[in-house]
């Protein structure tokens, strides 16, 4: 009897493999909590006042919403995951560029994850001395650990990221609430005073290229996870809502760390609040949540590269990101950020070849190419101009760069 594959790694979800709204949308809360985020909320209050600040993040959250609900609208009509729709858009062997880039990045930001978590835990649970060059071994095992329990999660697939999800994310937006509420009140300034303080050089505009860069690449992955919602419109509503409040949350949580407390994240905050356990609970949930859905979306680029099982190529993502962790998080996170610009291209095209070719899609005739080179050079050419391009939003700027070279493309292929 042939094995069913619940997570519909090769084909469309059917009408039996989609889930509930309130699944959906903690899958897609659970996505958006991102503990680097967090860094980010801490630049944008060491750089703008409270009204900036607000302001940074409806149009930052904007721009991203309408990104990553396009991309899971398409997700949710088609029951198509990314690399699905690459196959379609990208070409039958065009799409292992995408497929590549999103699961490299997906695992390098795995392995950040992990020492992530490990790292601020060695520190305090161990009183461990910690630097780029030194990392006791009880560092070591807390990474295995970490690795070994979100690699096992992400390995059931979407079960058990729904499972996380619902305990992860209530834990995580409550306790890490109440931490924030609790540290305003113990301060001595209320929030907007205190939002004040300092030199503020960033203007609004630098602060939501700050938003949108935050997540556009994890975002691009979108339809992995909307493929399993019961219509087009639940994908769209799921995916705009969490992001609006999933990384509104994170932000928050890294700004009034900082400016209250002088730390990275909502961590900090909890331990000078000496909610010790509870810190170390919201840090691990927290990332837990993200990894499991960075290394599921690595393990399906990978298994459409390599023909092998979704499940196979996890604990191989896995295993490449435990064993890579510590020397990820100290040398590779602004290799990573430069990577994040060249996934939005992808993204584009993804939606634009949907877009002009909804009926085939819908009625599953799109005919697949072995390459779409013009789709290939908007990638090329719009990662190029996002890296380098300083004027504006980078995700935006390669975003045009990629859907122009590829309407071109589509025109030249029709004459």
């Amino acid at each position: 009897m042939k094995k069913i594959d619940v997570d519909y790694t090769d084909r469309a979800v059917d009408r039996a493999g989609r889930k509930s709204n309130l699944s959906m949308f903690m899958v897609m809360l659970g996505f958006t909590f991102f503990s680097a985020s967090m860094w980010v909320g801490q630049q944008l209050a060491a750089g703008l006042d409270w009204w900036s600040f607000i302001w940074a993040l409806l149009l930052g959250g904007l721009i991203l919403a309408a990104y990553t609900g396009s991309l899971g609208f398409i997700g949710a009509e088609s029951g198509l995951s990314l690399d699905m729709l690459a196959r379609r858009s990208f070409g039958t062997y065009g799409s292992y560029l995408p497929s590549a880039m999103i699961s490299f990045t997906q695992i390098g930001w795995f392995g950040v994850g992990l020492a992530m978590f490990a790292i601020p835990v060695a520190k305090q649970v161990f009183g461990l001395h910690v630097t780029p060059d030194i990392m006791p071994w009880q560092g070591y095992l807390l990474v295995v650990i970490a690795g070994v329990l979100m690699t096992a999660s992400a390995y059931f697939g979407i079960k058990s990221l729904t499972i996380i999800s619902y305990i992860a994310v209530p834990a995580v937006a409550i306790l890490g609430t109440v931490a924030m509420i609790i540290a305003v009140k113990r301060g001595d300034l209320g929030l907007v005073e205190q939002f004040a303080l300092g030199t503020k050089d960033m203007g609004v505009i630098a602060g939501a290229g700050l938003v949108i860069g935050s997540f556009v690449s994890g975002g691009t992955a979108t339809p992995n996870f909307t493929r399993f919602a019961k219509s087009a419109k639940v994908g769209l509503w799921t995916t705009v809502v969490a992001f609006f409040i999933g990384n509104s949350l994170m932000f928050l949580f890294g700004a009034v760390s900082s400016i209250y407390a002088g730390g990275n994240d909502i961590f900090d905050v909890m331990l000078n609040l000496n909610l010790f356990y509870l810190a170390v609970l919201v840090l691990g949930l927290n990332i837990w949540t993200t990894n499991d859905n960075a290394l599921y979306t690595g393990g399906l680029g990978l298994s459409n590269i390599f023909g092998l099982s979704k499940k196979t190529m996890v604990v191989i993502s896995g295993i490449v990101g435990t064993v890579a962790a510590v020397w990820l998080y100290w040398n590779f996170t602004d290799w990573l950020n430069v990577l994040n610009c060249t996934l939005p291209p992808v993204g584009i095209i993804l939606v634009l070849h949907y877009f002009m070719n909804r009926k085939a899609y819908l009625e599953d005739s799109v005919k697949e190419k072995k390459v779409d080179w013009f789709a290939i050079a908007g990638v090329v050419l719009g990662a190029i101009v996002a890296n380098l391009v300083k004027w504006g939003f980078p995700a935006i700027n390669g975003m045009a760069v990629a859907a122009v070279c590829f309407l071109i493309g589509q025109k030249i292929q029709k004459n």
